[in-house]
């Protein structure tokens, strides 16, 4: 069967570390991006962290040669960060947001302002469709005591639904970006089994860059080194994936680089995080059939424990916002009654016929700000932790189904397996009684 020559595909992913105003050498550190990506010539660039548009801007404008075809997605109250830069034609882009990520009141964090999404773009490279995704996970923050796992198991739950139903015509599928998870994390694990992606750090037969692919590492000068605890070198939590499509390509990954902190010649690095580089080898075969596509999850026993133990994950942050919920309930009936107090204090003038006030004003109009701000706060919380209830109650639904559905199909299966291997032995599939 003949082949066509194999095409090269070099993959960027970075992220920027663009907070305007907060980042360090913002400005010069994006003047270094845009030169790195216009000397690479990456066929794709998936950034993150973009959070200022005016930044975007800039790198459309430095790339406008090199990578002309580019797209910016817009989300929550800063923006998703999510940008694509393509030297190869962009035919669809989509934007699916996470419907859970963080809590608002958490404003030191951030994660809830920026909209955390995942952002599609579909490119046609050398007659190929390839499905490019980039997305940015909830942080971390503490390893010990992570507040945020639910929410962040979550959100690899609805990525990975997201790349299973739209990638069903892709040629090629690729993931890029800071999924802030460990390779044998739950998050990773459900993405990586359910979706059938593979890892570049894994399967590149050649890799240069930090020890372990870590992408955090401590010797860079914008990482306060006790957010790395325990991991005293460093952590991998940014990641390119990537796995065949539908069509006959087969493809490997040929090779894999980071960045190493500081620029040589400059006395900062790209980012707090490192880049990822990764090169592609796609090879089609003509007069090849379709290939199979997988619609949905293989029946695989390791499958089902570990949407088990993420069903277990999102019990336990749908306990804590149950809890929370009440919690702002009571604050909000104490409210309540400080506001029915406050009326009670109002009518003794009126009532007793009398023009002064028993109660000093200023104290008087101090209770009625307090009650009304405990009201409007508690009101507006309670909203909030209700809506997280649901979410969280609509994601175990979902796994409680996904699971249902692996055991039947394993059941199958294993009814099914013992009257294929007879066959294949040439046993009767069944014997008479009045046979001779």
């Amino acid at each position: 069967m003949a082949t066509t020559p194999a095409v090269k595909l070099r993959v960027f992913s970075l992220n920027c570390w663009g907070i305007r105003y907060l980042s360090q050498h913002c400005s010069q550190r994006y003047e270094m991006i845009g030169q790195l990506l216009k000397e690479e010539g990456h066929d794709l660039a998936l950034l993150q962290e973009v959070w200022s548009e005016k930044d975007y801007l800039f790198l459309k404008k430095t790339l406008a040669h090199s990578h002309p075809y580019t797209h910016y997605f817009k989300s929550g109250v800063i923006g998703s960060g999510l940008a694509v830069f393509s030297k190869h034609k962009i035919l669809d882009t989509f934007l699916y947001r996470y419907s859970i990520n963080g809590y608002p009141y958490m404003a030191h964090h951030g994660d809830w302002f920026g909209g955390k999404a995942v952002g599609m773009v579909i490119v046609d490279i050398c007659g190929l469709a390839v499905h490019a995704y980039v997305t940015h996970l909830h942080a971390e923050y503490c390893r010990e005591k992570d507040s945020y796992l639910p929410h962040r198991v979550v959100q690899a739950w609805e990525l990975q639904h997201f790349v299973r139903h739209t990638s069903g015509c892709a040629d090629l599928v690729i993931l890029g970006g800071d999924l802030n998870m460990h390779p044998r994390d739950l998050g990773n694990r459900l993405l990586l089994s359910y979706t059938g992606l593979r890892d570049s750090y894994a399967e590149a037969e050649k890799f240069e860059g930090c020890e372990d692919g870590i992408t955090l590492i401590a010797e860079n000068p914008f990482i306060n080194k006790k957010e790395l605890e325990p991991f005293e070198n460093g952590i991998r939590i940014d990641y390119i994936l990537f796995k065949q499509g539908l069509s006959r390509v087969s493809v490997k990954c040929e090779s894999l680089s980071t960045t190493t902190g500081s620029v040589p010649g400059k006395p900062f690095p790209y980012s707090d995080h490192e880049a990822l580089s990764a090169v592609l080898l796609l090879q089609s075969e003509e007069g090849g059939g379709p290939r199979p596509q997988r619609c949905s999850a293989e029946p695989d026993p390791g499958l089902v424990d570990i949407v088990n133990e993420a069903r277990t994950e999102v019990k336990v942050g749908l306990h804590h916002a149950e809890r929370m919920r009440g919690t702002v309930a009571r604050m909000g009936m104490m409210g309540l009654a400080l506001l029915l107090v406050e009326l009670a204090i109002a009518l003794v003038p009126w009532l007793a016929h009398s023009t002064e006030h028993a109660f000093p004003r200023a104290s008087f109009y101090l209770l009625g700000a307090l009650s009304f701000t405990t009201l409007l706060l508690t009101a507006l919380l309670y909203i909030f932790y209700s809506t997280q209830v649901k979410t969280l109650q609509g994601a175990e639904d979902q796994m409680r189904l996904a699971v249902t559905g692996l055991q039947e199909k394993l059941q199958k299966r294993s009814q099914t397996q013992p009257v294929e291997q007879g066959r294949a032995q040439g046993e009767p599939a069944s014997t008479s009684a009045n046979s001779p």
